[in-house]
């Protein structure tokens, strides 16, 4: 039995720590303005943050496909 890896296999899924720490700094969008379409900054940041995550996790999924 090998022991689990601690470290990730490539340099990409370094990445992958922005869709996590950036909803984390809540002081960053804790605010009303600006509206978009009438949806305060505090719900719409929070939706452009799972786009975000969409694209980068698509991203390292296609970086890492070629070390396989």
């Amino acid at each position: 039995m090998t022991p689990p890896r601690l470290r990730p296999r490539n340099r990409a899924e370094w990445l992958l720590a922005i869709p996590i720490v950036v909803p984390l700094l809540i002081p960053l969008y804790n605010r009303v303005d600006p509206v978009l379409l009438g949806v305060p900054f505090f719900y719409w940041f929070q939706i452009a943050c799972a786009g975000l995550a969409v694209v980068v996790i698509s991203l390292v999924h296609r970086l890492g496909r070629g070390r396989r």
